[in-house]
């Protein structure tokens, strides 16, 4: 039975661990090579292990450096990639962080960086892949050009206080992943978005290290159970493929009903 993304060549930013690294082994599952970004040199041997697993399964991948906040650094990653497999054909912008402050207490700097990465990252990294599906057009490995999937967050519609320059990084996707989207459609390019509830990863350990807080964490999730990256992998798969051809310009949600507002389950 052909894969679903046989043949494709996908590119997943910040995929040394977490989500991102549960996306890239779900895409490689389905035939992709996945280019598994990481950001700095110290997170190399995390990115490898990905690599690793997904060559010991049977898939294709490799590892490549790239901060997705510096313009340079992108430019050259799609540069890369492009001359050393041909093409890109799906991009994942899942790169993502979080500095978390009392809004009054947040520095500049913090609300920097976690836009530049958050947002400024996403752009330029779909910038530079829609630039690339436009120059190669619809080349028979799919019926897009190309396929871009925006990680946003539940906090793109969901305030958070503490967290404004991480909610505001989300909502901003939301918006450029529509913008663009409309934008592109014309081309045969799909741009779509994810958003994740709360998923067992390292970036929120703390919500679920012990039973304690998980049972708090789960009273906000109708489904009770936190996601697993393999939910996000198996959406995302799912959203690349041709499965999902006339779906352009959405946000699904991961979310085991977070947004739901279970608050509001008892006041009926």
């Amino acid at each position: 039975m052909k894969q679903k993304l046989e043949g494709q060549i996908a590119i997943v930013t910040g995929a040394s661990s977490g989500i991102g690294a549960g996306v890239a082994k779900e895409m490689a599952k389905e035939g992709a090579t996945v280019v598994v970004n990481f950001p700095v040199a110290s997170t190399k041997n995390m990115a490898q292990v990905v690599v690793d697993e997904i060559v010991a399964n049977g898939g294709r991948a490799v590892a490549y450096e790239c901060d997705v906040s510096k313009e340079d650094q992108v430019k050259k990653m799609f540069t890369d990639i492009v001359s050393t497999f041909g093409t890109v054909d799906i991009l994942v912008n899942n790169a993502g962080l979080q500095k978390d402050a009392p809004f009054t207490e947040m520095t500049l700097d913090q609300w920097n960086f976690v836009l530049g990465v958050n947002l400024t990252g996403q752009f330029l990294c779909a910038r530079e892949a829609i630039k690339e599906f436009l120059r190669r057009g619809v080349n028979g490995k799919s019926k897009s050009a190309g396929k871009i999937i925006c990680m946003s967050s539940v906090h793109e519609v969901i305030p958070w206080a503490g967290h404004a320059n991480y909610a505001a990084s989300k909502g901003g996707v939301m918006l450029m992943m529509k913008t663009i989207a409309q934008e592109f459609a014309p081309m045969k390019i799909r741009i779509n978005s994810i958003a994740p509830g709360a998923i067992a990863t390292p970036i929120n350990h703390d919500a679920w290290d012990t039973a304690a807080h998980l049972q708090n964490l789960l009273k906000l999730i109708p489904q009770k159970r936190i996601g697993q990256v393999e939910d996000i992998g198996k959406a995302a798969v799912w959203l690349a493929s041709d499965d999902a051809d006339y779906v352009n310009g959405t946000t699904i949600f991961v979310d085991g009903g977070m947004t739901l507002y279970p608050g509001f389950e008892g006041n009926g």
